[in-house]
């Protein structure tokens, strides 16, 4: 976290330039240089494809040859992208929204080329289009993945391009705010200052002092003197008129605004702003805990799970036979947990403990290194060695694609609870059980083993309200990427 002061800010009125706002240029650049070459990999595999070289001279009736039409494509797919707002630097760091504007913009690119061919009678071959678009978007989604991915390494490693943050709110929203800010530095906002009603002074939070430079009354005059790229505003932070004056006072100046609503760990698709008597209300729409998508859900996790089930099998068996010889007991685990509904199931695992586990659990409670109602040992002595390898890799996991084809679990979902676990939980942690279990979920690539209890929950709580096939798919990348890391196992 960026802190700053008084005499860093300075005293006047007039407006620092901000320095964290050079990357954003570079940025841009290099993901319109991404898009040409994902163009011109496109137009090649076409040419290739369709018409087996890349020297093709075959003219079409008005004597335009398929290397002019070439040439052409290039600055019409950059137009195209541009106008579809996919270099918009709101939509480019974080969510899916990029990549559902680039896969936007290549249909419309389709519909500019059917419309080009028609008005000017150009016979361009379908065959060469059918490759060349399709390649060229997978080329362009994938480059944005590249250098997103980098730029949320930038950002978490080295703290650089960062947008320098103004946060404002009283003593408790601001503290919510930082932390918030500061636990996802991937989003790239850095809070440099904070507006309290108080005004000057410190607040402490977490062991780091982060400096008040002003009232929420002075809020213009504070970002002109720290420098500020964005202001993050809590709700009911400013008077009614405050933030709409403030919305026009940084008109042109390129400060970002942001309202942080009082609703949280709701997901955008379930929110709409609606204008209602002149009034901007925030609608959120109900969870959607059944219906034609949770229909789909099912139906994709029991077939892909029986497709990966048969696949696997001689994995899974030589994994059986290697936990046999290895050490004393069955091969694989069953172990009673709660599934959607409070409803009991028995849960499949590769055994990777010792035989007396359970009775050895009462002597080893006081190591617990989590909190809440998990138990986390990071060297666990009841696991074997070879468990501790299935474990880093996730592979004692498998057996439960069984469980997702009987219908007790899914593919992503909660964490599966254990009954004496749910017997601890209050009203407000049980509506995990209202969704099915996963095989992994979004605490699991949050963190894995290393979040704690608290987070955990509000991870769970969070998909469970705000469940979407697109957010599976992220999920399932995560847990890809996870696995391959090792990271947070235990």
């Amino acid at each position: 976290m960026v802190q700053t002061n008084e005499s860093e800010v300075g005293t006047g009125g007039d407006r620092l330039p901000r320095a964290s706002s050079w990357w954003w240029w570079g940025y841009t650049a290099v993901l319109v240089g991404l898009d040409t070459l994902a163009i011109v990999a496109g137009i090649l595999a076409g040419q290739v494809l369709r018409f087996g070289n890349l020297n093709t001279v075959d003219s079409l009736p008005q004597h335009m040859s398929y290397t002019t039409i070439a040439n052409g494509l290039i600055p019409a797919w950059l137009l195209t992208m541009a106008l579809c707002g996919t270099y918009g630097r709101r939509h480019l760091e974080v969510g899916t929204e990029e990549y559902r504007r680039v896969f936007a913009a290549a249909l419309r690119f389709i519909g500019v080329l059917a419309t080009f061919a028609l008005v000017f009678k150009v016979d361009v071959a379908r065959g060469f289009i059918a490759v060349a678009v399709p390649v060229a978007t997978v080329m362009a989604l994938g480059g944005r993945y590249a250098a997103r991915h980098w730029l949320h390494r930038r950002r978490g490693r080295l703290g650089s391009c960062m947008k320098r943050t103004l946060v404002v709110g009283s003593n408790d929203t601001v503290a919510i705010l930082v932390r918030a800010l500061r636990d996802a530095p991937f989003v790239g906002y850095a809070a440099i200052a904070l507006c309290t009603p108080q005004g000057n002074g410190t607040i402490d939070i977490d062991g780091e002092t982060v400096s008040v430079i002003a009232s929420t009354g002075e809020v213009l005059d504070a970002a002109y003197r720290s420098g500020a790229d964005a202001i993050v505003v809590a709700d009911g932070a400013m008077p009614d008129d405050g933030l709409p004056a403030l919305a026009w006072q940084i008109e042109g100046t390129g400060i970002e605004l942001l309202v942080a609503p009082a609703t949280t760990d709701v997901a955008g698709p379930r929110i709409n702003i609606r204008p209602v008597a002149g009034l901007p209300l925030m609608y959120v729409e109900e969870p959607e805990l059944s219906g034609i998508r949770r229909l789909a859900k099912t139906v994709f996790d029991r077939s892909v799970a029986a497709v990966w089930l048969i696949a696997l099998l001689p994995v899974l068996v030589a994994i059986g036979v290697a936990v046999r010889l290895t050490s004393r007991g069955p091969a694989l685990f069953r172990q009673v947990r709660v599934g959607v509904g409070g409803r009991h199931f028995v849960l499949w695992k590769f055994r990777t403990m010792t035989v007396d586990a359970e009775e050895r659990l009462a002597d080893l409670l006081h190591l617990n290194e989590h909190d809440g109602v998990l138990f986390k040992i990071t060297d666990d002595p009841r696991t074997t060695r070879l468990g501790r390898v299935l474990r880093r890799w996730s592979v004692d996991e498998l057996p439960q694609l069984w469980n997702v084809v009987r219908g007790d679990m899914s593919i992503v979902g909660p964490r599966p609870p254990l009954p004496n676990e749910v017997e601890r939980y209050d009203d407000n942690v049980r509506r995990r059980l209202l969704v099915k279990p996963g095989l992994t979920g979004l605490w699991q690539v949050s963190g894995r083993a290393q979040l704690p209890w608290d987070e955990a929950v509000r991870l769970d709580l969070y998909y469970v309200e705000n469940w979407s096939p697109a957010l599976d798919a992220v999920i399932l990348a995560k847990t890809v990427a996870a696995v391959l890391r090792r990271h947070g196992a235990c």
